[in-house]
């Protein structure tokens, strides 16, 4: 049976390139960072090498990344060190974040009697501007604004530039989840008045269980783990020094490959919408993940004219890996909180499947999808 994965939203294939560069530091990287001796001193220099070759691309420096085991721990870090030891009373966020920040904006409200705000979302999944600057000016509490850059499901991209200059404008820090951005675009933080930014390893054909969290120079961290003095007292863990070694590779040969990738990756999601429209009538694209300028390049989520439970089961039954929204609440049965904020009831009772692609992902991919999708739908 054909196997064609296009759930790369989700996660990503390890480039070879990468597994054999981790390969190498597990034989020669084997000491513990935190060892004073010379095999341990080894393991930490190749640690602090991989964190300014990270910071560089984002053109921050090397005491601003601290890596942590993924995306969501990093929303995680940034948001409870926003109320504990930043001093923020409210956040302002949006319902179609991922529920690393969802939940967390949950807690902290329980824990701390955080205000939480919602901004308005169109029915693209963009978000009002003029509704944030509302919000923003409508409190003097101390605010954190926590928006995605791009959003998992649909991929509707948010003007960082717009969002950033009105949170200056109004005095309030500024995070982006930035894990679906990490390694497809470039992202210079000078350019823009960003303070926290997360990444994952595993969203650009790195490993898993390895991310980082950017905070801004000047901004102290109070750890969530303890026990050791780890990341400069800010995680306290042994480093998972192959991974980070592995994530530090496998960033430099997506942004060396970028533009490449990028045209490559855009041409399988460009001719996939078109045989979607030949060969299917009445489909729909939620959000705008079909507009090459507002939505990203790497996922495109269709809604079909129909309500078909199976779909996502059949489709893997012919060995078509796929996702009907977030990987990391495919066990729920409450459908896409995404989804549900942007579609009416009789839409969102349609069936939508995310289709992610990578540079790994052939037009032979595409073709055999289309014709599975003819099979069980027509």
């Amino acid at each position: 049976m054909k196997l064609v994965y296009l759930d790369n939203a989700a996660t990503t294939k390890i480039d070879n390139l990468v597994l054999e560069y981790m390969h190498k530091s597990m034989q020669d990287n084997f000491g513990n960072p935190s060892s004073t001796h010379q095999i341990g001193r080894q393991a930490k220099s190749a640690l602090e090498t991989a964190r300014k070759n990270i910071a560089k691309h984002f053109n921050v420096t090397a005491s601003e990344i601290i890596f942590t085991a993924g995306g969501t721990e990093a929303d995680n870090l940034i948001l409870q060190n926003a109320v504990t030891n930043l001093g923020v009373k409210r956040i302002i966020t949006s319902k179609l974040e991922h529920h690393a920040v969802l939940h967390t904006c949950d807690f902290l409200a329980d824990e701390f009697s955080v205000k939480i705000d919602y901004v308005e979302v169109t029915e693209t999944g963009a978000i009002s501007q003029d509704n944030l600057e509302v919000l923003l000016e409508s409190s003097t509490d101390k605010t954190l604004v926590s928006l995605m850059h791009i959003n998992n499901e649909i991929g509707t991209i948010l003007n960082l530039e717009n969002v950033a200059n009105l949170c200056e404008k109004f005095n309030a820090l500024f995070h982006s989840d930035t894990v679906q951005t990490i390694g497809h675009y470039p992202l210079d933080l000078q350019k823009y008045s960003i303070d926290f930014i997360t990444g994952s390893a595993h969203k650009f054909h790195g490993p898993k269980g390895v991310g980082f969290a950017y905070f801004k120079k000047g901004f102290g961290i109070k750890p969530m783990l303890h026990g050791g003095n780890q990341e400069k007292g800010a995680r306290s863990s042994t480093e998972n020094v192959h991974s980070i070694l592995g994530m530090d590779k496998a960033l430099e040969i997506a942004y060396q490959n970028l533009s490449k990738d990028k045209e490559s990756i855009s041409y399988i999601k460009n001719y996939f919408i078109q045989e979607l429209k030949n060969n299917f009538k009445n489909i729909a694209f939620n959000g705008n993940s079909d507009d090459a300028n507002n939505c990203t390049y790497t996922i495109l989520n269709v809604r079909f004219p129909v309500n078909n439970d199976l779909l996502l089961f059949s489709l893997d039954m012919h060995g078509i890996a796929v996702s009907g929204g977030s990987a990391c609440q495919s066990g729920s049965n409450t459908g896409s909180h995404v989804l549900s904020e942007i579609l009416d009831d009789i839409e969102n009772n349609k069936t939508s499947i995310r289709f992610s692609f990578s540079k790994f992902t052939t037009k032979k991919d595409i073709d055999y999808t289309i014709l599975k999708l003819k099979e069980l739908l027509n």
